[in-house]
């Protein structure tokens, strides 16, 4: 397997940045389509797949979703062409003998609400990344965050208890100019041992 272009590491990580502010460009639903299609690819235990993601692009269904943002991240949020919510299925182990077909893997699940719990978040949580990856890839700038009422925001997008919020990532074309500095990162040394 060959390495990819130094311009592409850029795209995805080294000069991708955190977006707040963005240009007023819409996003077409073939795109978002797009990224499903890539980030769908990417590996989780036993093919679970429990990421569900939600396109918010109406005025109306954004001004439910700002009602759910803290006072922080509304505008941001407001003026995103797009914010997908990121959210996992709470009975995604039904899917498993269609998705995870040589073994019983259902079973692991069935009557263990903790282990259910804490994969659907952990693997919804491995597809968010491979989410902004595929957005990235496609030209998009991201803006994923925290800072919401979950359960005012389950209340209004999920109310069948179905499925959960993890997380969000506004979608768009970001302004450079309207950038920070970026952060430091912590080095190697810092993060990682080799034993």
């Amino acid at each position: 397997m060959t390495t990819i272009a130094p311009a592409v590491m850029a795209q995805l990580f080294t000069e991708a940045r955190t977006h707040n502010v963005w240009q007023d460009k819409g996003i077409e639903d073939a795109v978002l389509r797009q990224i499903y299609e890539a980030m769908k690819f990417g590996p989780t235990a036993a093919n679970s797949s429990p990421a569900r993601i939600v396109f918010v692009k109406s005025a109306a269904e954004k001004a439910r979703l700002v009602e759910c943002v803290s006072a922080g991240n509304a505008e941001k949020t407001r003026t995103a062409p797009v914010t997908a919510i990121v959210a996992f299925d709470n009975s995604f182990h039904d899917q498993l003998p269609r998705l995870f077909p040589h073994a019983d893997a259902r079973s692991w699940y069935a009557g263990s609400p903790e282990k259910t719990a804490r994969d659907a978040l952990m693997n919804s949580s491995l597809q968010g990344g491979y989410f902004i990856l595929a957005a990235r890839a496609l030209g998009l700038d991201c803006g994923p965050m925290a800072g919401f009422d979950a359960a005012k925001l389950n209340a209004a997008f999920f109310p069948d208890g179905k499925w959960s919020v993890n997380f969000l990532v506004n979608l768009g074309y970001g302004i450079g100019e309207k950038l920070h500095p970026r952060l430091p990162r912590l080095t190697f040394e810092e993060a990682c041992r080799i034993v």
